[in-house]
């Protein structure tokens, strides 16, 4: 009797070993918020304008001639 036990429970182990893996879709899209800063116009501004102020000023920031920029 014990030996028909064991034999009728042990597939039903078997089978709930069995890993299982779900691959499904999503419903809904998927939202990607990025806050992104960009300075990279407002860097370009000032070097500009530091540009200018050194080419007038040449002394005042320790350059002997101001430099040219192409």
């Amino acid at each position: 009797m014990k030996n028909i036990l064991i034999l009728a429970a042990f597939p039903l182990m078997v089978a709930a070993c069995t890993p299982t893996v779900k691959l499904e879709a999503p419903d809904k899209p998927i939202e990607i918020n990025m806050n992104i800063k960009i300075e990279q116009e407002v860097r370009i501004r000032v070097e500009k304008d530091l540009d200018k102020q050194i080419m007038a000023n040449p002394d005042l920031f320790g350059t002997s001639t101001p430099s040219k920029k192409k």
